[in-house]
C-alpha cells in the first residue's frame, strides 16, 4: 500500500528550526502570518541546543549588536535560571549572570534551558493556531515552477509518514542548505578561488569538498567513582592520529593557537573551585581556552546552592574533536564520516578517562562522567553535529574577506552596505578543513548584514534563513555564530512577510529605493540594529 502524504498550507515554510529558523518564524508570526517550522531534531535550537555549543558573541553584546528579540532569548535563559534553579543569593543578584562562568560567553548555559526558553517564545503561536512545528522531519523532495518554488515534500526521521508543505515563501534555515540542491538554487561549497573573490586568505583555484571540520560535542562533569566508558572500536586510530600541522597527536594537551598558529599546550583542571564572578568573558582580551575544564563550563556549581550539582559541568567542544577525515556536504559517504566524527569524540572522552596526561604526572580522570542528560541524547553526545560551514547561495552580492577584515580595512571600519539588514561581529575564525588547512583566524572589523547577501540571483520566493547566505568560505567564519545566525533568520522571516504584505519580491525590495527603505523601518521598528556606533574591532 501506498503510504499517504498528508499536505499542509501556510503563507511561508521554515525548513530547520535552529537559531535562524526560529528567528524567522518569529518574525512572520509577529507580522500576522502563518507558518509551518520543520526540525530534524528532538530540540528547537540548532547549534544552541541540540549541537549543544554555548553561544559564541562580541564583546558588546550586553548593550549592543544585537537584535531585540536575541535579546529576550538571553533574557529569558537568565530568567530561566532565576525561576527555576537553586542560585546562590549572590549569583541571583548578579545582573549579567553567567550561570557555567565559561570564559567563551558572558552567558554560558545548559542546553535544554535553551529549549525551554525557545518554546516559551513560541508557545502563543502555537496556541493561536498560526504556527505548526513539524518534529522530527528532514527535506527529501521539492517542486518547482521556473523561479519559483511551490512545494517541499518532507520524510519523518524514524520513518514515520510524508508531508507535502505549500506555502509562498519558503525559507531554508536547515544546517548545510539541504533545499539548494532539492530547489535546484545555484550554490558554492568550500573554498572559492581568490581569483573569484579577491580575498587574501582564499586559495588560487576553487576547492569545493574542502570545508571547516564538523565536531560532535558532549558534556561531561567530574565526580567520585569510575565512569570510565568502553573503549571505541576505532580507538587505536584516533590515539595515533596526527595531523601534520598540529604539533602533536590529536588526542593531546598540545594543538596550533588559532590567532598564531604556534603550538601551545592547554591545561585542564576539573572542579578549579574559581570565583565565577572574576571569570571575564571577552574574547577581544582572552580567547579563554587556557583551561579546557573553563572554556565552555556550563555549570559552574558555585553559582548554585551547596549540594545542588556535585560539580562544575563542562562542554567539550575542543580542537581535539574536529573531525579532519573528509565533509559531510555533497558526498557519497556523508553518513560515515558523521559515524566517525561521533566515534572521534568517543575516543577523545576514553582518552580522557584513561590517558590524558595530568599534573601530577599520572594520567586519565576516570571521574570524568559523560552527561547525555544535559545534551538529551541517547548515546551521550550531542544529538546533532557542530556544523560550522553550509552549501551558501550564489547571491546578488557575496560578503568578502576585504569586506571586513581588519587589516584590509583598518580604522575604516567594514563595509558600510546601504542595504543593511543587522549587524554582527567575530573573528574571521575557521577551524581546520577537510582539505588539510590549518586554522585561519583574522581580526575583523564590527560589520552589517546585506539583503544582497540574503537574494539568491535567480529563485524568487526561496530565501536563506541561517549560515547559507551569499558568504564566503572565509567570510562564513565571522557570520556563523550564534547572533549572527539568529539576525539573518529574522532579517529573512521579515523580508517574507513585507513581500507578502506589498505583493513584491525580495529582488525588488533590494532593488528599490522606497521599498528597501520601508522594509528597512519595519527591522527598526522590531528591534533589529542595522549600523554601529564607534567600537574598533579585534
Amino acid at each position: 500500500m501506498t503510504p499517504t502524504v498528508v499536505e499542509i498550507s501556510a503563507d511561508a515554510f521554515v525548513a530547520g528550526g535552529g537559531l535562524g529558523g526560529v528567528a524567522a518564524a518569529l518574525a512572520l508570526l509577529r507580522a500576522g502570518r502563518s507558518v509551518v517550522l520543520s526540525e530534524e531534531y528532538d530540540w528547537l535550537g540548532g547549534q544552541l541546543t541540540s549541537q549543544a555549543v554555548p553561544p559564541d558573541e562580541h564583546s558588546w553584546v550586553e548593550r549592543f549588536g544585537v537584535t531585540a528579540s536575541y535579546r529576550a532569548l538571553r533574557d529569558g535563559i537568565r530568567r530561566y535560571y532565576r525561576d527555576h534553579y537553586p542560585l546562590t543569593e549572590r549569583a541571583r543578584a548578579w545582573r549579567e549572570l553567567n550561570p557555567g562562568a565559561g570564559h567563551v560567553s558572558r552567558l554560558c548555559h545548559e542546553p535544554r534551558v535553551a529549549v525551554a526558553v525557545i518554546e516559551a517564545m513560541l508557545a502563543p503561536y502555537r496556541g493561536a493556531g498560526r504556527l505548526r512545528v513539524l518534529q522530527p522531519y528532514r527535506p527529501v523532495a521539492a517542486d518547482t515552477d521556473g523561479d519559483r518554488v511551490t512545494a517541499v515534500r518532507l520524510a519523518h526521521r524514524d520513518g514515520g509518514g510524508e508531508v507535502t508543505v505549500v506555502a509562498r515563501y519558503v525559507l531554508d534555515a536547515t544546517e548545510t542548505g539541504d533545499l539548494l540542491p532539492l530547489t535546484g538554487t545555484e550554490y558554492v561549497t568550500g573554498f572559492e578561488s581568490q581569483t573569484e573573490t579577491g580575498e587574501p586568505s582564499a586559495p588560487a583555484e576553487a576547492q569545493p569538498l574542502n570545508m571547516q571540520a564538523v565536531s560532535v560535542c558532549f558534556a561531561i562533569d567530574h565526580v567520585d567513582g569510575d565512569h570510565t566508558v568502553d573503549r571505541p572500536a576505532s580507538y587505536d586510530f584516533w590515539r595515533a592520529y596526527q595531523p601534520p600541522f598540529w604539533g602533536d597527536r590529536l588526542l593531546s594537551w598540545r594543538c596550533p593557537s588559532p590567532r598564531t598558529l604556534e603550538t601551545v599546550e592547554r591545561s585542564f583542571t576539573p572542579n578549579p573551585g574559581d570565583d565565577p564572578r572574576s571569570v571575564e568573558a571577552d574574547q577581544r582580551v582572552n580567547p579563554g581556552d587556557a583551561n579546557l575544564w573553563t572554556f565552555r563550563r556550563i555549570a559552574a556549581r558555585d553559582n548554585f546552592l551547596p549540594g545542588a550539582y556535585a560539580s562544575d559541568i563542562t562542554l567539550v567542544n575542543w580542537p581535539m574533536i574536529d573531525y579532519l577525515e573528509g565533509p559531510v556536504i555533497d558526498v557519497p559517504d556523508a553518513a560515515e564520516h558523521l559515524a566517525a566524527a561521533r566515534e572521534l569524540s568517543r575516543s577523545v572522552l576514553y582518552w580522557l578517562q584513561t590517558e590524558a596526561p595530568r599534573p601530577d604526572g599520572g594520567t586519565g580522570w576516570p571521574g570524568l562522567r559523560l552527561r547525555g542528560d544535559v545534551t538529551g541524547s541517547a548515546d551521550g553526545l550531542a544529538q546533532a553535529p557542530y556544523i560550522r560551514e553550509s552549501r551558501r547561495i550564489r547571491a546578488l552580492r557575496t560578503v568578502t574577506e576585504q569586506d571586513l577584515s581588519l587589516a584590509v580595512r583598518g580604522d575604516k571600519g567594514a563595509v558600510a552596505y546601504p542595504d543593511t539588514v543587522g549587524v554582527g561581529m567575530y573573528r574571521i575564525d575557521l577551524h581546520p578543513s577537510t582539505g588539510g588547512d590549518n586554522y585561519i583566524d583574522v581580526g575583523c572589523s564590527p560589520f552589517r548584514i546585506p539583503l544582497g547577501a540574503l537574494v539568491p540571483r535567480r529563485v524568487t520566493n526561496l530565501l536563506p534563513a541561517g549560515k547559507n547566505i551569499g558568504t564566503t568560505h572565509i567570510t562564513n567564519g565571522a557570520y556563523r555564530l550564534h547572533p549572527v545566525e539568529w539576525n539573518v533568520g529574522e532579517a529573512a522571516g521579515a523580508l517574507a512577510a513585507f513581500c507578502l504584505d506589498h505583493s513584491t519580491t525580495p529582488h525588488a525590495v533590494r532593488e528599490g529605493e522606497r521599498l528597501l527603505a520601508d522594509y528597512q523601518r519595519r527591522l527598526v521598528r522590531d528591534g533589529v540594529e542595522l549600523g554601529w556606533p564607534d567600537v574598533a574591532g579585534y
